[in-house]
Formats: C-alpha cells, structure tokens, sequence
C-alpha cells in the first residue's frame, strides 16, 4: 500500500504515557475530549482524567453533574447518565482545581472508523471532490483524527483534535468514514461524530492486544519483534532522531528549491539543451523505469509541433496521475502545478491533471512541454494514467481523437536532485500491537455506536490466516470497550489487478473469504466494493459508493431497520446432471444481470482445476454449466484478485458475495488445515 508514512518520509515514533504525573494539581483529560466533540447517545457516557491524588472532581454536562475523587494514583471516572441525541451545541466542564471547559459539545452517534490506506484516503483523492468540498458545511457531522503512533506498550491518550465538517475541512477527512456518517447524518437526523484512526499499509496484528495476540496461533515472531522493540526503545528513538536531522537537512534543500527561480528557469527554458538527457517512458513510475528508490526532484521534457491550426487557441494538456506534486510549464510559463512541498502533503499523487495552456503562448512550430516532479516518499513519477488519456489538444476539441498529439511515450528526463535513503525504521507500523497501543487503547473507554474498517490488502500474504486474527480483533476491542458486542462493519477487498484470462488461485479472493467467515460474529456485516474497484489503482475512487453500502449494514444491523442491505449470498448447491444450481440468501426483489450474459462462474469436476462456465439465471437460483465438464462437483463465482465485470446483483443494485462450493486448499493456507 502506498503512502503510508508520517512526517517527511519516514516514521515518527510518538511517546504518550500517563504513568506519572508532575503536575498533579492540574485536572487533565484524554485529548479524545475537546471542542466540538460528539458524546454518544442513549447509554452512560463516561468522562475520565488525571488530577492529585484525592482531588475532587465535578463534571458537568447540560443538567447532569457527578462528582468523585481521584484515586491513589491520581486516576478518576465518572459515567455521566444516558442522554438523547442533541443538536443544540453544549458544554461540558470538568472542575478540579482547576477548570477545563469543552464548548460546541453534540450528542449522537460516534463511530470508529479504522484499517489501511483506503481508510485514511481523503475525501480530495474521491470522484467529484470538488463538488463533495463545497457541499461539505454539515455541522453535525464531527471528525477526529488519531495521529499516526506506533508505541511498544500501550498509552492512555492518543493525539488528535476534532474538526466541524465544512467545505474548509472535510478535505482531509478520511472518504469512506465521511461518506458513511453522512448518509446515516440525513438518514437519521441526529448528529454523527467520527473517530478516524487509520495507517495506511499496515497488518491487522498491529491493531491487536498483545495480550490476544498471545493467543493465537503462528504469531510468536510477532511478539518477537515487539518485544524487541520494546526492550531497545531509547535506542530505537535516539536512532530516528539522529537519523531524522540529518535527513531533514537535505529536505529542507529539495524545499528551498521550489522557489528558486534561477532553477526553475533554467530547467524550464525551451532553450535548454537536454539532448544529453536520457529518455523514459510513461506511464510508468521512474523506479520501474529505471530509478529504484529515487525520491527528490525529476524533471521531464518533451518538444512537440503545434499546428497552424492550433494557433492562438487554448489548449488541454492532459497529464494523467502524478505521483507527487509537479509543476507543469509550455514554453517556460506555467500553465499549472498541483500541491507545494510540505509534511504529509501526499493527497495529489493519484489526481489526474488537467491544465489549460492559454491561447497566448500558442503559436505554429516547435514548442516545449517540460514538468518538474518531486516525489516525497514511495514511487514517483507520471504513473497511472491510459496512454490514451495523455495528450494536447485544441480546448475546445479535446473530444475529438484526430485532434490530439499524445503526451504518452517518450519523454527526457533528468534527476535534478536525490534524496537520500529514508532513515533507517528501526521499528514499523506493522510491528505487532504497536497500533493498538499508540492509536486505539488511548481511545478507550470513549462511549461509541460502533465501528467501521477497510483494511485486509496487506495481509494478502497471510490471507488464510486473516480469518482468525481478523476476528480476533474485532473480539479484542469489544472486550475492552466493556459495550458488548457494538455493532462493527467492514469493506471487502474491491478488485484491483489484472483481471484473469482463465480461473485462478490467488491470495485476494481468499482474504475476501476470511471477511466473510468474520459474519459469523454477532452484529456485523460487510459492504463490498467488487464491482467499483481500479485494476491500476489500489485506492479505488468511488468512495461514496462504498459509504453508502456501510451505511446500509449499519441501518440494519445497528438500527434495525427493515431493507435489504447486502447482494444475494451463496446458501447451497445441488447437483442437477451435468449442471450445479446455487441458491442465495439477500436477494431482495430478485436476481438481476448487468449487462449481457452472466460472467466469472467458473466449474470444476473431481481432480480438475476449474474452466470458465456459462451460468442463467432460473428464478431465485443460477444454473451452472460449462463445456466439457460432464461430473461437476463445484462452483466458484467472482474468485479472482479482479473479477472485473462480474455483474449478478439483486435488483436492489447491491452485487453478489463472491464465493466458492469447495473446500479444497486455497493459497497461504497451511497444510493439514
């Protein structure tokens, strides 16, 4: 997964630790506590802190007061009694010695919303950004983000602030969580609070206690490394430091460099003999073109000629994705750039550009195109667009095929200035605990709904194992949380990859059956994404869509409303000759095709591996035949990495659970299991 890095490329290990506490005569509260905050409605709201030993303590919120007195060692609790969901702004004030005041205070439903990347991705990387910011001012739907911390040993606070959703905010805000707390906002009328505590890249065992992860199989080497970790921590932070200032000397270089003119001038001058520079091609990320682990500044330089035709008129320079920021010139003027160099600016890198080049500086022959990249961290370059998506054209006729010079192939490039290598990771995000000590234990005992996570890529690689560790989470947190069994919902692994030519047995489908086995735990559910995913980009766009399925689990499961909230699920199969028929649960008004004939069921007899099949429909089950296959004994549908085109749904619109009949060994699965 990509950017899943804090600061300027490379991790920050955070310390958050209320053991001790100087200033005792101070109360003190969690920082989950703060302005603009969301209180959950209908059960006891607990309220906790820090203060002396002894200290009394009030807390206060509308007409509710609880005193009590901290402990022995300065810990102190109230539960604050249940209240309806609330609208009108309040406050809320916790008295010791001294005061502490939380205005603009609502009461709904909160939500956590956890996992990798696809959790953290911004509303800003979504389809229709610009119209979903401006459309954004909802103030009641609130929003905390969790810094990115990775802790050996768990934490009593966790860093964040809340924000009020509005066309100056939700930018940053994780997408899916938006979008499902703003579907269950207009649906329910009552204000939403998000808790967004996500890393990008990272493995479900660093989301895990390691009290449980203790438990389960195969994860002795987890604890290993946590242990060592947590045995060499002054080392490990002493190291970053050291690491990180030398590093940030030479950043701080590659920023200086964005407002140095005499380069930018120089490197952008149509007249600038490059003819010694060496060529690369694109699309394509310049680590796979030939400059493995190069981040810096990387300038790119193409001369084309412009028609008589095309002169005096604006034209559409299309660029396809960047990845990172860029600054794009014709002929030594700007005609557009996205983001500037600063930490954690990384939300760009997977946004198409779209530039204007004004009819001004258009004129018949030669002219220069020239782009300056600069890639923070991961890969870089122009790297995920359609050849056939990069091109100049004439504005007003940028539609037209004939009327295009393609900005695909071959470009000059040259390094202008290299980063160093990162400092080195002492530890890493996916060391086992680390995220639910510096990220989710801080979190805790904060009154919640319930839960939402898109997570599960990066544990491709174990993918059979996912289905007990998984659950196991989602069982850790409950169990800690001290609500019972909250309602927790997730996102299926959408299709990402080439899509197969013949059926194969690869380590997606089998991560999405290990979320499926996850249903077996009460008040749960899955919104799935197979049908919305990106073969190029695994961060696929369409994020509302993915929202708007959570929210339909949750207005079932958690609220317990009547709707069909999920596409049809494999129940059975009988075998009927040389044909196999399923039957499915969830499929409301019906089955339904999108689009010609059924696709990616495939059969397989005794012995055989799998051949694609012609499936129908036939009432509220499918058929499934295939050529050649005379004994079938089972079906599998949608089992690929990319099933792309996969198109049964229900006539609700939601699409089918991917499924297999057997249980023959799957990849990463360990023998005898």
């Amino acid at each position: 997964m990509k950017k899943n890095i804090v600061g300027i490329g490379f991790v920050v290990i955070a310390v958050l630790s209320f053991s001790s506490f100087e200033l005792r005569a101070d109360v003190r509260m969690p920082t989950i506590f703060g302005n603009h905050m969301v209180l959950q409605r209908d059960i006891k709201i607990p309220v906790w802190g820090w203060a002396e030993s002894g200290e009394d303590v009030t807390v206060t919120l509308g007409d509710r007061s609880v005193k009590t007195k901290a402990d022995a060692n300065g810990n102190w609790r109230v539960d604050l009694e249940k209240a309806s969901a609330k609208s009108e702004p309040q406050v809320l004030t916790v008295t010791g010695k001294n005061t502490l005041k939380f205005e603009d205070v609502l009461v709904g439903d909160v939500w956590i919303c956890s996992g990798q990347s696809n959790m953290a991705m911004h509303v800003a990387n979504c389809i229709n950004s610009e119209a979903e910011v401006k459309s954004a001012d909802l103030p009641q739907i609130r929003h905390f983000k969790v810094r990115n911390t990775m802790l050996p040993a768990a934490a009593s606070d966790v860093n964040g602030n809340w924000e009020v959703a509005s066309s100056a905010t939700v930018s940053g805000w994780t997408a899916v969580g938006y979008f499902f707390g703003r579907e269950l906002h207009k649906h329910l009328k009552i204000p939403i609070g998000l808790i967004n505590t996500s890393w990008g890249g990272t493995r479900v065992e660093a989301w895990i206690s390691r009290e449980v992860l203790a438990t389960l199989p195969g994860t002795e080497g987890d604890l290993k490394q946590l242990d060592g970790m947590n045995n060499n921590f002054d080392k490990i932070q002493e190291e970053q430091k050291k690491n990180s200032e030398s590093f940030l000397v030479e950043y701080r270089k590659l920023e200086a460099l964005e407002t140095d003119e005499a380069h930018l001038k120089k490197y952008s001058d149509p007249a600038l003999d490059d003819s010694t520079w060496k060529e690369i091609d694109t699309p394509m990320n310049w680590e796979v073109a030939g400059h493995p682990g190069l981040d810096g500044e990387v300038w790119y330089r193409r001369t084309v000629d412009i028609p008589a035709g095309w002169a005096g008129r604006d034209l559409a320079l299309e660029l396809g994705p960047i990845d990172e920021i860029d600054t794009s010139y014709f002929n030594g003027e700007k005609v557009g750039g996205m983001g500037t160099i600063k930490p954690l600016e990384t939300r760009f890198w997977s946004q198409p550009r779209h530039y204007t080049v004004p009819g001004r500086l258009v004129k018949e022959g030669k002219a220069v195109i020239a782009m300056r990249i600069v890639d923070q961290m991961g890969q870089g370059g122009p790297w995920g667009g359609e050849a056939k998506d990069m091109f100049l054209s004439p504005a007003d006729a940028k539609g037209d095929l004939q009327s295009r010079i393609s900005m695909a192939g071959k470009w000059r490039h040259y390094v202008a200035f290299a980063l160093p290598n990162k400092p080195g990771d002492p530890s890493n995000p996916n060391t086992a605990s680390v995220l639910y000590n510096g990220m989710i234990n801080g979190l805790i005992p904060y009154a919640i709904k319930g839960g939402i996570w898109y997570q599960g890529e990066s544990n491709a690689g174990n993918a059979y194992e996912y289905r007990v560790r998984f659950p196991a989470m989602i069982n850790d947190w409950r169990a800690r949380w001290k609500q019972g069994d909250f309602p927790f919902f997730w996102v299926q692994l959408a299709n990402f990859m080439k899509a197969p030519e013949k059926p194969e047995n690869t380590n997606w489908p089998v991560v999405r059956e290990s979320q499926n086995k996850t249903l077996s735990l009460p008040n749960t559910g899955t919104a799935l994404a197979i049908d919305i995913g990106d073969a190029k980009d695994i961060h696929p766009k369409n994020k509302q869509e993915v929202g708007r399925r959570l929210a339909l689990a949750a207005e079932k499961v958690a609220y317990g409303e009547t709707l069909v909230y999920a596409g049809p699920t494999y129940k059975s199969m009988t075998v009927e000759g040389d044909a196999i028929r399923i039957r499915f649960d969830n499929i409301g008004g019906g089955l339904e095709v999108k689009g010609g004939e059924l696709k990616h069921f495939a059969l397989a007899e005794a012995g055989k591996n799998f051949v694609w099949a012609k499936a129908k429909i036939d009432g509220d089950s499918i058929v499934v035949q295939a050529d050649g296959v005379k004994a079938p004994v089972a079906v599998r549908y949608a089992w690929a990495n990319n099933p792309d085109g996969c198109n049964l749904y229900n006539k609700e619109g939601l699409p089918a659970n991917p499924f297999r009949t057997d249980n023959w060994p799957v990849v990463t699965q360990p023998s005898g299991k």
